[in-house]
Order: C-alpha cells, then structure tokens, then sequence
C-alpha cells in the first residue's frame, strides 16, 4: 500500500511498507516496491520486530543461497548469529555492521544461540540488501564486521547521528562500499530538526519510532518516505524519533526473485538450478537443513 503526498514538493512518494508475520514476529518490508524497486543501490528493506520470545523460540533461519548483491544486517536490541559457506561464524550484537558481499554466491544461516534461547529473548533490527554494480556483481564473496566502536558517531544536540555506511555530516564510514552508498542511523529528541544529506542522487527515510515533520508533512512511525533531494531540506521531530537514512546513486534495473538479485534475468535461472541442484558451497557446522527453493 502507498500513497503519494502532494502536500510539499520534499516528498515523492511514502511507502507503507506490509506486515508479515513470521512464527512468532513480524517483518515491515518497505522495499521494493511497487512504485519504487530501489532508493539507490538498497532493493530491500525490513524492520524485523520489534519481537519477544518465550523460553524455547527464537530466529532459526536455516541455510539459503543469495548472488549479485550485499546484505547488510543491523540490529538495535537482541543479537543473532550468523554463519556463511565461507566459514564465518560471527555473532551481531546491537550498534554493530554485518556486510555480507554474495557476488558470485554465497549461503549463510541466521539463527540464536541456544543459550540465548532458553531464557526468553527480544529482538528488533533491520536487514538490508544491496545491489552490487555490473562489474562487481560476480566478485568473490567475502564477510566484513564492524564493531560499534568502528563506526563513526556524530552529536547533535541531546540526539546522535551514526554514519553506517558512506560519507555524511563530516565523517566517514569504514564500511566497505561498491557504489556510491549511504546508510545513516540517527536519534532524535522532540522538536530537534535535521537537515537531510543533500549530495547523494536518491534518498528515503525509514522512521523506526516516533514521528517526524517534513515542511507541512508528517511522517509517521514505520513508513519509508522517498525524498526529492534537495540541499537544505531539513526534518523535524514531532515527538522523540529514531530513523534511519538510506540512498546513494542509482543503478540500472535489477532483477529480483526470491533471494537472488541480478542484472541478468538468465543469472538468475543458472542460480535456481545451481540451487535445487545442490551446486552451492555448504556451511561448516550447518549442512543438514536448508530452505528449499519456492516452487513459484
């Protein structure tokens, strides 16, 4: 479901992004969309929970394969573990940047640790993907973490502003770019304003709490607002407000389906067949189960 806004020339269209619901949480995809596919390079966007588990349940997502992308994993309570067919076992912990590079393929599994499980948990956070350029999306696949304290971090007022991924508000991130990508995370009290980066090619706002205030708009909690960019156009708190701030520049038409993204249609059917076939790497330590391939 989306709406157009018409209200201000900042806003090109607000996405209200459907709720899935999960065993036991709920999952808010905002991209891609019907009426936009991508916000620059990102071509998918969740805000998984916020979830609580009884003893015993947690995230158990068995092993799946992904080409021609990056998936980016960002969590702001809980943790998760992840694994990958290239041996990576790393656990993601609120503040930290897991980037995931498929390229050419890669299979990994996200779950909770057991002990994790036993006791009851919460869990909320955001997964991302990125469509890689044509000329990397066949790169080696490769796995980078980032600790929290890698990540620069910028005041403003009693709020804060963290660059994940890319170059804004004067620092710049570590996280490990293919295209002209940005990724900011930021908190802010009510009634504090925040001028939006102006030198990137596209631009959405995810608000993940609150409410905000866009010229004579409101942007309400859990939807993604795609901005006409311009430089100068600030936003405002209407009430205390976490957000996040995705775009870069915009790449050709991707291809999607299920977890594969790729500029070539016939990439993706050679990742099908790759698939069902069995042909992609295993994960050391978990090789039993796997997601099968849909079967539309």
């Amino acid at each position: 479901m989306h709406k157009l806004n018409s209200s201000t020339g900042a806003i090109s269209l607000v996405i209200h992004p459907k709720e899935h619901e999960l065993g036991g949480f709920s999952v808010r995809r905002a991209l891609p969309h019907g009426r936009k596919r991508m916000i620059g390079p990102w071509i998918y966007f969740d805000h998984i929970g916020p979830a609580t588990f009884p003893p015993g349940q947690g995230i158990d997502v068995r092993p799946h394969p992904h080409i021609n992308l990056a998936t980016v994993t960002y969590l702001f309570n809980g943790e998760m573990l992840h694994r990958d067919s290239l041996g990576n076992v790393a656990l993601i912990k609120p503040g930290e940047i897991n980037l995931m590079v498929a390229g050419k393929g890669i299979v990994h599994s996200e779950r909770q640790r057991d002990e994790i499980k036993a006791h009851g948990n919460s869990l909320e956070g955001l997964q991302l993907w990125l469509a890689l350029p044509d000329k990397d999306e066949e790169v080696e696949p490769q796995f980078y973490h980032y600790d929290t304290d890698e990540i620069p971090c910028v005041a403003h007022g009693p709020g804060k502003i963290r660059v994940l991924i890319g170059s804004a508000y004067g620092v710049n991130s570590p996280v490990k770019t293919y295209a002209n990508t940005l990724y900011v995370e930021a908190s802010l009290n009510s009634g504090e304003s925040l001028e939006l980066p102006g030198a990137v090619e596209e631009l959405g706002v995810y608000v993940v709490r609150g409410r905000l205030g866009l010229d004579d708009a409101v942007l309400d909690q859990y939807t993604m607002t795609v901005i006409n960019t311009q430089q100068g156009l600030a936003i405002r708190a209407i009430e205390d407000a976490q957000i996040a701030i995705i775009g870069g520049e915009r790449l050709p038409t991707r291809h999607i389906w299920w977890n594969f993204v790729s500029s070539r249609k016939q990439r993706i059917e050679q990742a099908r067949r790759d698939w069902l076939e069995g042909a992609f790497a295993k994960i050391p330590g978990d090789d039993i189960e796997f997601i099968p391939l849909p079967e539309d």
